[in-house]
């Protein structure tokens, strides 16, 4: 679905941007009037003009703070860590070394983290230990009552943050009654830049540190524990789930069955053309972006090591070891998957469904961009009936 460019990755990354309005992550006209003066492919004006409309967004917030207006405060901030994230999104050539890419990273995290103080009721931070650190979290509460409620257990996926979680998914939860823990794993957000904790394929690593924690939070319903995993998250919270089996639920947003099959691709795209990988990220955004990404994420040199390194993110002869009831969802268009999440559904033997998103009712992108509401909506109707039974 063409987005304001023609260029598949700016389309999408902008449509994302956007599609985040619906629980105050942005306003239409900010995005318009940001994307008209970013050039088509200009990764370097993207950067430019989202981290200046992220800084005249933070002003309001600040300003609204400091003269008391919480609500408005809230609102400005929560959409600058938004403009923040996107800003920051391009600047993967070599992030460790890129002074502007960290100081936008930490701006996203500091002006959510500010608004997450103003939440009602606020966010609570986090530090869930794993192994011999701790990774970065928040509590999302449906209300102070200290009941009990049902809990996602909540991760995006080969790109995603913390800060990004609470409008992805959080905030939709919060408004049916549902509390959210939200986590950045290894490779995830500030764990990459900060800790220096990359990706790994055995994710139960990592998740059964998170519901051991979760379990000792009051306000945690035990018996309605659900994980959810996003992108690429759909993976890895699927690999979670054959292992931890302290589950309610598990959603799959959307269903990936072998990430090696995806680099493989892109390194057929790469031999079949002339210059190979280097001419190959030259010419496409999305490959460029991936590519480098994947380097950084997974603590890899060059695109070669990537590819070894994605050959274990692979469901055959684990996906069947999952118990609790599983939602896997897919998009019709899906740039980065397309297929995988039928072939998911039949490799699980536990109580399963699948849900398409559909082009003709605008959710047919990589999981549903711009149509969060929609997403949200079937998603959240299936949990509420299969943890009612």
């Amino acid at each position: 679905m063409k987005f304001l460019y023609d260029d598949e990755s700016f389309s999408f990354e902008a449509l994302r941007a956007a599609g985040y309005a619906a629980y105050g992550g942005a306003d239409l006209g900010e995005v318009l009037v940001t994307c008209r003066q970013i050039p088509e492919g200009d990764e370097e004006a993207w950067s430019a003009q989202w981290a200046a409309t992220a800084a005249r967004i933070e002003r309001i917030g600040r300003d609204a703070l400091a003269a008391g207006h919480r609500v408005s405060a809230r609102e400005a901030l929560l959409r600058a860590s938004n403009y923040y994230r996107t800003a920051d999104f391009y600047r993967r050539e070599n992030p460790a070394a890129d002074a502007e890419s960290a100081r936008l990273a930490r701006a996203s995290q500091q002006t959510f983290a500010d608004a997450a103080t103003l939440l009602d009721p606020p966010a609570r931070a986090l530090r869930i230990p794993y192994e011999d650190t701790t990774l970065p979290g928040y509590l999302f509460l449906a209300d102070d009552s200290g009941t009990p409620r049902p809990t996602l257990l909540y991760h995006g996926g080969y790109d995603s943050t913390l800060e990004e979680n609470y409008f992805a998914l959080a905030a939709g939860a919060l408004r049916r009654g549902y509390n959210v823990i939200a986590f950045d794993g290894p490779g995830q957000g500030s764990t990459v830049r900060e800790q220096g904790l990359h990706f790994r394929p055995d994710w139960e690593a990592v998740v059964t540190p998170a519901v051991d924690f979760a379990l000792a939070v009051p306000e945690v319903d035990a018996e309605r524990l659900v994980l959810v995993g996003t992108s690429l998250g759909g993976y890895l919270a699927a690999r979670a789930a054959a292992f931890e089996h302290r589950l309610a639920a598990c959603v799959l947003h959307d269903g990936v069955d072998d990430f090696h099959e995806v680099a493989a691709a892109t390194a057929g795209r790469a031999a079949a053309t002339p210059g190979g990988m280097e001419a190959l990220m030259a010419q496409n955004t999305m490959v460029r972006w991936v590519v480098r990404n994947g380097r950084w994420t997974f603590g890899v040199s060059d695109f070669d090591e990537l590819l070894k390194a994605t050959d274990a993110y692979t469901l055959a002869g684990v996906a069947d070891r999952i118990t609790c009831p599983t939602l896997v969802l897919d998009a019709e268009n899906d740039q980065f998957f397309k297929g995988q999440p039928q072939r998911l559904l039949g490799e699980l033997t536990c109580q399963k469904e699948l849900i398409l998103f559909r082009e003709d009712e605008g959710a047919g992108e990589h999981c549903h961009e711009g149509a969060i509401s929609l997403f949200h909506q079937r998603t959240f109707d299936w949990l509420d009936t299969v943890l009612a039974g």
